[in-house]
Order: C-alpha cells, then structure tokens, then sequence
C-alpha cells in the first residue's frame, strides 16, 4: 500500500503549463519559471521529474546537463505547492514524511547512487553524479552529501554545493553549469540562501 503522494514520473509537455504555475506558486519571484523554460530552449534540461496529487503537480524537480564535467547534472530548481509543503497533507503526525513531497522526490533520485545497478543505468544516460547549490540541511537530509563537494571548483558558493554519487570518493572537478544558471543566478540564488 503506498502512502502519501502518488508516484514521480517523468514530466510531459502536456504538464508543462502545470509546471509553470507550480514555480510561479512555490517562490516569491519568477525566476525559477524562467530558468525552467530557457533550460529547455538551450536544450539543456536532462529530465524533468514531478510528483502528482489528485491530478495536481505536488512536487517537480529538474535536472539539467553540466557543461562540464561530462555526465555530470544539476538539480534544480526543486518545487512544492505551497499547500503541499511540510507534509502538509498528512492525515497524522506520525506519517508527515511520507507526504514530504519535496523531500521524497529528492531522495528517490539519490538512491540511484546506492543502488548495484547504477552502471548500467549510467551507460543508459543516467548522470554519472548530480550537483546542487541549495540549502544543505535540506538536501543533505535527502541523500545529498556537502563533505564529497568540498573539493569541486564553482561560480557559485561551495558552501552551498552539494554532491549525490556513487562511491565515497571526494572528486576533484571544475563545475561548469549551463548558461541559464549564470544568467539567473541574482534572481535564482534566493532559493538557496
């Protein structure tokens, strides 16, 4: 029996007037509805993952391609319905993690990094890591890990970097993201400090 949110599935076209209100409901500015649609013009977007609700959008994550390293992805922006957020859903306090959209959205996507089967799915176009630049008691929480980032070189504050990979190796690399994120940072980096 599932409990709480139905189950993520990949993002269609049809969803994408969805999405947009979602982002545009789910921060205080339109940055994030901006980044999301210039993404997929640059054709940089990977995938695009959302968690419905009785026929809403409860939750949306994005992932973009890394213009460098090679196979590597960002997340974000990560998204839930206002209404939604906190578990707000919940019947009981004793299940509010279970309608943690946000939250089970995230952790779903690092558990491909603990999982046997990661290298096939890496040769299947799955990202080898996925970085993101958020806020590091929620990310973290949900599978990300601060420490492996440390070493990675960014435009953006390391301090806020975050890391899901297979492996336990501290990778040393040059994050160049797409150009969307460069040119929404002043609007965007309210989202994650």
């Amino acid at each position: 029996m599932v409990i709480g949110p139905d189950t993520t599935h990949a993002a269609n076209k049809s969803e994408y007037p969805k999405i947009d209100s979602l982002l545009r409901r789910a921060f205080e500015k339109d940055a994030e509805a901006k980044l999301v649609k210039r993404l997929r013009k640059d054709k940089d977007m990977w995938h695009e993952m959302i968690k419905p609700w009785n026929g809403l959008v409860g939750g949306y994550a994005a992932l973009s391609r890394m213009k460098s390293p090679d196979g590597w992805a960002c997340l974000g922006p990560v998204a839930v319905r206002p209404e939604f957020q906190n578990g707000a859903l919940s019947p009981n306090n004793e299940n509010r993690r279970y309608w943690s959209f946000g939250t089970r959205l995230v952790q779903e996507l690092c558990l491909f990094y603990t999982m046997p089967a990661l290298p096939n799915m890496i040769e299947r176009g799955f990202p080898e890591a996925i970085v993101v630049l958020g806020k590091k008691s929620f990310y973290e929480r949900a599978g990300f890990n601060s420490e492996r980032a440390q070493k990675l070189a960014s435009p953006f504050p390391i301090e806020h970097t975050l890391i899901a990979k297979a492996g336990d190796d501290i990778p040393e690399e040059t994050l160049v993201y797409p150009d969307a994120f460069i040119d929404f940072l002043p609007d965007y980096s309210h989202t994650f400090y």
